[in-house]
């Protein structure tokens, strides 16, 4: 038990150290890939690196939180932090408060930021489709189908907004949660059959999508349109050979490159550090994937295992998308780069996210297998037991 506790401690420590590097590699690139830009719109060349570190702070002080929460509780009552975060994702819906930026209403104004609820659900839909194919057999059909509604509408209003990108990360996580859980596997097949027609249909059934995969098979078509961004993504990578121009020598980003400080920071990244800074940006998140994996087999709680591998699954899936798009193996999803790209909804969720990893490190065995319902608590109970 004490080796056990031992190799997890360090596990952890290696952990932070990537997470760490990540992070502030991030900040670096965010300003490098946004200076310009920043000092010709906003009169600040310092803009957005700044909000970069006030929504790291941020996620930080949330992350504290998470992990001092009991997982218990957050498992106790997952169906209703995901019934409040997808009606908070509804909202985006509404005219007057959704927020409509590049084609998509998947923002909220909220004054000193615009909150992508998305990159929260992603979170809290996880911890739904825990509980949910955990418990799959002691449902009654029923309430199979009643908590399966929680899963998919979200899933619906991502369609609906629309943000494919977000949809797609969503359902590969709730299909890998269904894979590593006690759900039967003749119901998971089928599922993912179904899914995947499902998925294909949507593709094909709005023209922009459709676009967007014609593009991604042969850019040179639209050069000046659908295929630009792509395009100048490889000039960006092409210019910086395998040393690279230096940091803070990009031209792409000089208006060529949109989006060169978000979606496509990993463009700026291959012009300025070369194929050295590509590899080494690649290593980090491998690392982050096999680290946050080892410790997930290390817990004795399998559902605080199947916790930390589907926040490591989301995070470093999304990551490897958008690199497979950047380098044009993918087709464009409007997929940010975990820690690296600028965003405040991203980095917050994610550190928020991580919180939950060191909370599952705390759990005992017992803590899910032992659940019994309990009567309804009052709120200063509800919150007591979150913590102790």
């Amino acid at each position: 038990m004490q080796e056990a506790n031992s190799r997890l401690e360090k596990l952890t420590n290696y952990f932070l150290i990537n997470v760490f590097f990540l992070t502030l590699f991030g900040v670096i690139m965010v300003f490098s890939a946004s200076y310009m830009y920043a000092t010709e719109n906003m009169g600040n060349s310092y803009f957005f690196v700044y909000k970069q570190i006030i929504f790291i702070g941020l996620g930080l002080v949330l992350s504290l939180i998470f992990s001092k929460l009991k997982i218990l509780y957050l498992y106790k009552h997952a169906y209703k932090i995901n019934a409040l975060f997808a009606g908070i994702l509804t909202l985006t819906l509404i005219p007057g408060l959704g927020v409509m930026m590049k084609g998509s209403k998947r923002w909220l104004n909220l004054g000193f930021m615009n909150l992508q609820p998305g990159e929260f659900l992603k979170y809290t839909l996880m911890l739904a489709a825990i509980r949910y194919f955990e418990n799959f057999n002691n449902y009654t059909p029923k309430q199979r189908v009643l908590y399966l509604c929680g899963l998919v509408y979200p899933l619906g209003i991502f369609v609906l907004q629309p943000d494919f990108g977000t949809f797609f990360i969503s359902a590969m996580i709730i299909g890998f949660i269904a894979y590593l859980s006690s759900f039967p596997r003749k119901y998971f097949y089928a599922v993912l059959v179904m899914g995947f027609i499902g998925a294909s249909g949507i593709l094909v059934s709005a023209p922009y999508r459709m676009k967007r995969l014609l593009t991604f098979l042969d850019p040179w078509k639209d050069p000046r349109g659908s295929g630009f961004q792509v395009i100048q993504s490889f000039l960006a990578f092409a210019n910086g050979s395998f040393f690279g121009q230096g940091l803070g020598n990009s031209n792409e980003k000089l208006f060529y490159l949109p989006e060169a400080y978000n979606d496509f920071i990993f463009s700026v990244v291959g012009e300025e550090l070369g194929f050295i800074g590509v590899v080494a940006t690649i290593i980090m998140f491998m690392s982050f994937i096999f680290i946050g994996f080892k410790m997930a087999i290390t817990l004795k709680s399998r559902v605080g295992s199947i916790m930390v591998s589907t926040v490591i699954f989301a995070i470093g899936f999304q990551a490897f998308l958008n690199m497979g798009v950047v380098l044009g193996v993918l087709p464009t999803k409007g997929l940010n780069l975990p820690f690296v790209s600028y965003g405040g909804s991203s980095i917050v969720a994610n550190l928020s996210a991580l919180g939950i990893i060191f909370a599952c490190l705390k759990i005992r065995p017992s803590d899910v297998k032992d659940i019994k319902e309990r009567g309804k608590q009052s709120p200063i109970g509800a919150l007591k037991s979150a913590f102790n």
